[in-house]
């Protein structure tokens, strides 16, 4: 396939594509797509029909492939700038492949398929771009009353996680797993003797769903202080750094210092037996 682009105006086309799939009645195929990635609108031609032209659009023309002659590969030519690099045609369905995503690529598109009988088709897409979700973050709080009962929430949140995200809690145990709450906050309570409670938080959007790591309920409740130290490791980690490298500041300072205090006493004694020797020195030369 080769690809051309065109700066040029788009000319008309605009009234086709706002009515075209509307007016043939067409269902538009739904496409869903990850920010940044690729995408290809597969492209469905009638078997035994030969392919003479292909216009894409997204709102306005976005470009044309024609179809190649004597066993020349097809020729794609992009006429709307934003698609200019980022659009590819795949041989031999002629599909269109659109790279990079951007939040303004998503929205409806269309093909007019002009074959050689001649007859045109059309085939619609809704595209939707979503972000590709990060690993979920859980925060927890807990409340303990009489006779050691925890009362527990526990909040689940992505960075960046953009709409039509859903999440659910899942409680696992050693013979599987079962879905026990939808939505981002569960509330639980443990209390000793009660049987492990293993939780993990589970975030889906329709591009990707990503999982928590699980979490004992009950060592919370239990020794929350090794949990806390457990959860906020890497700041602690960095805060003993701190703390080794200011006590080895404090000691380089207090040797050094200790070095010059002996320099300096054993310079001033130097100086005191030299004005103790002085006078005797000079009554000895006196005598001679």
């Amino acid at each position: 396939m080769t690809v051309k682009g065109d700066s040029g105006d788009g000319g008309s086309g605009d009234g086709d594509f706002e009515n075209g799939c509307s007016r043939d009645g067409a269902v538009p195929q739904d496409v869903v797509a990850i920010l940044q990635e690729s995408i290809s609108l597969l492209l469905e031609t009638p078997p035994h029909e030969d392919v003479e032209s292909i216009v894409w659009f997204s709102g306005t023309p976005l470009a044309t492939a024609v179809a190649g002659t004597r066993g020349k590969p097809a020729t794609l030519t992009v006429v709307n700038p934003r698609y200019q690099g980022r659009v590819s045609s795949l041989d031999p369905s002629s599909s269109l492949k659109i790279s990079n995503l951007s939040w303004e690529d998503a929205g409806s598109y269309e093909a007019q398929v002009s074959l050689r009988t001649p007859h045109v088709i059309r085939q619609c897409y809704n595209l939707r771009v979503y972000r590709r979700l990060s690993e979920p973050r859980v925060t927890v709080n807990f409340e303990i009353s009489g006779h050691e009962f925890c009362n527990l929430s526990l909040m689940c949140s992505i960075e960046n996680a953009g709409m039509d995200v859903a999440y659910s809690w899942m409680h696992s145990w050693e013979g599987g797993a079962n879905m026990v709450q939808k939505g981002p906050v569960l509330s639980t309570s443990w209390r000793p003797g009660d049987s492990a409670l293993f939780y993990s938080c589970r975030a889906s959007n329709p591009a990707s769903n990503v999982s928590s790591r699980l979490f004992h309920a009950g060592l919370f409740c239990a020794d929350p202080g090794s949990l806390s130290e457990k959860a906020s490791s890497p700041f602690c980690v960095l805060v003993k750094v701190l703390l080794l490298l200011l006590v080895l500041v404090i000691l380089a300072v207090g040797l050094r210092c200790q070095v010059s205090k002996k320099r300096i006493s054993g310079q001033q004694k130097a100086t005191e037996e030299e004005e103790k020797a002085w006078p005797r020195q000079l009554v000895r030369d006196r005598r001679l």
